[in-house]
């Protein structure tokens, strides 16, 4: 089955648990006589609603997220997190009730045991499931293809643990030189297929979304240039590490069914934090984008008396994963700007810039119609500022690792902008990216909020550039 098709399980395993927790807790409830009911409550209405609650705070809490050969302990560690947190929440809700005398004060201890109920039909629910998903890679369906990125001992130990332990969901599809020489040579059925030279190439053909990495300690220095190689597809990497072999920075460490394994470049917030951070974008760029509605007005009839064009400038934007989008700013420049000279940096004083472009500039104004890209999904309130294509491809030659900063979605504001003004040249561009590298491996919620604070007194200082 497919992610997506593993998803819909458990999106039905879950919806039937959970209106079996709340059956069996309406019997009990109202039907059995054990309590005292002073009224025969709605049963449909408060099974939906109730549902959808459960829905929201389990994706809050990341459960309807990649779960590809996740321990079966893991998951249900996380059920009970998100359950007591939820059963919490409904606590205090019928608390908060009871103040105002529309509630029994037992209804509130009747909450544990709904709370024990739910535990036990959904986490029970879904021990079921990834027991049976367990057993169908033990069959050898479901499997993903893997390629082993080394040649020499240590690869071939991999590929024994992978074959070892196939409740990993891997399927080796070969093994990846890091030179050109000795291709075709196999072990135990799987070939060497190519060289890392040739890792996009292969990952297309063979349909790979793992990539396993066993380096001799002398090979190493060669794990940016594997990295660079798989940017830009969607697929996960792993290392299996010496003792005490870690990148530092750029990795965590896992064990799955006893083999370690470490993962480059993982998702680094929580998911409850990236549900923050999504709802804070949704909610501060509706509010601001309300409340600077009549702002439009002003900028627009400045612009349009100091210069002619449009109002509103769209350039092409290269977002997360690579893909692109159109990216909106109140003009700041000349029209056709850059029809002479092609793509090129802004200088200090940069003369393209109109009277009113600069005071937009100083002042951030220009950013106000990038709010509706965030609405979009198109990009965040922080994170690092999508670039063009065509410096895209150009700095993704020149710059180890840039293409990280397209793993997360690109944004208004990042660590970037408040610690460093507008790329004059490669320089600052490698200056920009080693603050975007710091945020991605740092970044949180907190940190989201400590950059929109920085960006607001830049704004109210004016000292934008």
């Amino acid at each position: 089955m497919t992610r997506t098709e593993l998803k819909g399980v458990l999106f039905l395993s879950d919806f039937v648990m959970f209106q079996m927790a709340w059956v069996s807790y309406f019997y009990l409830r109202v039907r059995s006589g054990l309590f005292v009911a002073s009224y025969l409550p709605d049963f449909w209405l408060p099974a939906a609603v109730i549902y959808a609650y459960w829905v929201v705070v389990f994706l809050f809490f990341g459960l309807y997220g990649s779960w590809h050969a996740k321990s079966r302990v893991d998951e249900f560690a996380l059920v009970f997190k998100a359950t007591v947190f939820g059963a919490l929440v409904i606590f205090f809700a019928i608390f908060l009730d009871d103040a105002y005398g529309r509630a029994q004060v037992d209804s509130r201890l009747l909450i544990a045991l709904y709370w024990a109920m739910v535990l036990f039909f959904v986490g029970g629910g879904r021990l079921c499931v990834r027991t049976i998903h367990r057993r169908f890679l033990l069959l050898g369906v479901g499997l993903r293809n893997a390629l082993i990125v080394g040649w020499n001992e240590k690869a071939r130990r991999l590929h024994d643990l992978v074959e070892q332990h196939r409740a990993l969901g891997y399927q080796v599809v070969g093994f990846v030189k890091v030179d050109k020489r000795k291709t075709g040579v196999e072990y135990k059925g799987s070939r060497v297929i190519g060289s890392t030279d040739e890792l996009p190439a292969l990952i297309e053909k063979h349909s790979v979304k793992e990539i396993l990495i066993a380096l001799e300690s002398t090979d190493h220095d060669k794990l940016l240039n594997i990295i660079a190689r798989c940017n830009g597809h969607d697929v996960s990497m792993k290392i299996l590490p010496d003792m005490y072999d870690i990148i530092s920075g750029q990795a965590r460490t896992n064990q799955i069914y006893g083999v370690p394994l470490i993962e480059i470049m993982p998702e680094i917030m929580q998911p409850w934090e990236q549900s923050m951070k999504r709802l804070m974008d949704i909610l501060v760029s509706f509010f601001v984008l309300t409340l600077s509605s009549p702002l439009w007005i002003v900028i627009a009839i400045a612009i349009k008396m100091d210069t002619p064009g449009p109002i509103v400038y769209s350039q092409e934007r290269v977002g997360k994963d690579g893909k692109g989008f159109k990216m909106h700013k109140f003009r700041s420049m000349r029209v056709d700007a850059e029809k002479d000279s092609g793509p090129v940096w802004a200088p200090k004083n940069d003369m393209r810039v109109t009277k009113i472009g600069r005071i937009l500039r100083n002042s951030r104004l220009d950013e106000i119609p990038q709010f509706i890209n965030v609405l979009d999904g198109d990009m965040s309130l922080v994170g690092p500022r999508p670039e063009r294509p065509f410096f895209v491809e150009k700095l993704s030659k020149e710059i180890p690792l840039y293409h990280r900063r397209l793993k997360v979605r690109p944004g208004i504001t990042g660590w970037a902008q408040i610690k460093q003004g507008y790329d004059r040249s490669i320089e600052d561009v490698k200056s920009k990216v080693r603050y975007d590298l710091f945020y991605i491996e740092n970044m949180s919620f907190r940190m989201d909020i400590k950059i929109l604070l920085n960006t607001f007194y830049i704004m109210l200082s004016g000292k934008g550039h």
